[in-house]
């Protein structure tokens, strides 16, 4: 073989080499797309400095963002949370498509530095609050800037709604929600249920609304409005809210690419929304008193449907048969809550039928703890109330025994307007015991507001006030009649309680004294009308 031919032939070779390397890589850029590995296409809306480090380092990004990682693990090991959050800042530069260095940076600023700080002033949070609304940020701001489609970031945001800010784990977690709920307030109104002025704007303050929701809080005004009509009637002001939103953002998000969605993230989104939506049902409805700085979240009943719809829903799109089963134990433990909740606020039409089909649903569980023998079929609803509330009076939980005391006092106003004035005193003093024994069980966490309760004068105060208000409380004909027996002016009648009245408010002679032990026999009462 002459030079001339050995040339060509190697030419032809090293050009069809080429050509199957090319085609060999566009095969590796679609698998390391696929498994969300090293970035291979350009960084889209990078900072230049940002767009030049991933170009200039090439592959070694992955080397030293591992040896970076590998030392933020270490530091976070020993508690060293700032210098860690320091590294995983630098890893966000080098791979800023990798999500688990967004989660991990966003849950140490929301978790761990933010517990390091104390708080500034009695019952204020603020350099708490700081850094969860910095990890909120990261993950909204610029987590997702980058990784538009990553589920595990929405599922991440839905959790810090749910868990850091939702629950009472953190004893910062009703400053969190009156600092959420200023921010809300604005876009969703005093109620957190007005979507007219995002959805619909009008006057240039609307249109400035719209900007802010959309461009800072990451909030679609549309998308939010199918989230209420789907899962809702919601307070979007409260942080259970914005959790069932990005949970169904995840949810979007993986139906447009099935291909970059793992079953077990699904399984975590679904738990996320169905555990959001039981809050909300538990603990949905701002309550206030203007005789306290102190806010309470009492239970917003209108969700029960929604709520069993979400985990019937989730428990049918749920492939894994051993999710299922968890699933259905999730539900059958919400209807017994939720059945109990619809009793004790005098709603027991509705507490009837959730309880039939709770027998239904499950007639071979039990529905009373350590009661093997308490299927449904083999109780009422009025001995299935009773004993629910003589395990509640002994917990410590703040959702339950708040809600218990609400339905006491809300079935004895009941009672006084229907003329039945032992049964008043009788609902009402077991009212003032169960706050009382809940103090008691509680003493020893004075000072913590996340077991605090709103002192029990208020909380009755309170309920007369939202009973006798003209403009949403019960009908004029049971408003005059507790105005009556309760010796108050007529004038209340279209005034309402003033917020200047005293804590005191007469109490009727009862013609034979309550009994001092036990509970008394519950039976259905009759309604104010629907709440």
């Amino acid at each position: 073989m002459n030079r001339r031919v050995k040339k060509t032939a190697l030419f032809l070779l090293a050009a069809a080499l080429l050509f199957g390397a090319g085609r060999v890589q566009q095969s590796l850029n679609q698998d390391r797309d696929t498994l969300g590995l090293t970035r291979a296409a350009v960084l889209e809306n990078a900072p230049p400095a940002l767009a030049f480090t991933t170009v200039a380092l090439g592959g070694f990004r992955g080397l030293i963002s591992n040896f970076l990682w590998i030392r933020a693990n270490d530091l976070q090991q020993d508690d060293k949370f700032f210098e860690a959050a320091q590294l995983a800042d630098w890893i966000t530069q080098l791979e800023p498509t990798f999500a688990q260095v967004w989660i991990f940076q966003a849950w140490n600023m929301a978790y761990n530095i933010s517990v390091k700080f104390k708080e500034n002033s009695p019952g204020h949070y603020e350099d708490r609050w700081h850094w969860l609304q910095r990890g909120i940020e990261l993950l909204r701001d610029e987590g997702l800037r980058y990784n538009p489609n990553n589920i595990l970031i929405y599922r991440e945001l839905g959790w810090f709604f749910q868990h850091k800010m939702g629950q009472n784990l953190d004893d910062a977690n009703m400053f969190y929600k009156k600092e959420w709920r200023n921010e809300m307030q604005p876009f969703f109104g005093v109620n957190g249920t007005n979507f007219e002025h995002v959805l619909h704007p009008q006057t240039p303050a609307d249109f400035q609304l719209v900007q802010v929701l959309t461009n800072k809080f990451k909030i679609d005004p549309q998308f939010a409005k199918s989230v209420d009509e789907q899962y809702g009637p919601f307070d979007w002001r409260l942080p259970d809210a914005h959790a069932i939103y990005w949970g169904a953002k995840a949810l979007d998000e993986a139906r447009k690419n099935p291909g970059k969605v793992k079953p077990d993230d699904l399984i975590t989104v679904r738990r996320i929304i169905y555990q959001s939506m039981q809050q909300a049902f538990m603990h949905g409805r701002v309550v206030s008193s203007p005789f306290s700085p102190l806010e309470s979240l009492g239970p917003n009943l209108d969700m029960m449907a929604s709520v069993n719809a979400t985990y019937t829903n989730a428990w049918a799109a749920e492939p894994d048969p051993g999710q299922k089963d968890g699933i259905l134990k999730a539900h059958r433990n919400f209807l017994r809550t939720g059945i109990y909740y619809l009793y004790v606020a005098g709603r027991t039409r509705e507490a009837q039928q959730w309880f039939n089909y709770l027998g239904e649903k499950y007639p071979d569980k039990a529905i009373i703890e350590n009661r093997p023998d308490s299927l449904p079929k083999n109780l009422t609803l009025d001995e299935y109330a009773v004993a629910v509330l003589q395990i509640d009076i002994g917990e410590t939980s703040q959702d339950r025994v708040s809600s218990a005391i609400e339905g006491f006092l809300l079935q004895a106003y009941s009672s006084l307007a229907a003329g039945d004035e032992n049964r008043y005193t009788t609902l009402k003093l077991l009212a003032q015991r169960a706050h009382e024994r809940y103090d008691l069980k509680t003493s020893s966490f004075a000072g913590d507001v996340r077991v605090k309760l709103m002192p029990f004068d208020e909380m009755n105060q309170a309920m007369v006030r939202d009973l006798l208000n003209p403009d949403n409380g019960v009908p004029y004909a049971a408003r005059a009649a507790l105005v009556t027996r309760l010796g108050l002016p007529s004038s209340m009648l279209t005034n309402g309680l003033p917020e200047a009245v005293t804590n005191s408010v007469p109490e009727p002679e009862a013609t034979n004294a309550p009994p001092t032990n036990g509970l008394p026999t519950v039976r259905s009462e009759p309604n104010f009308g629907d709440h």
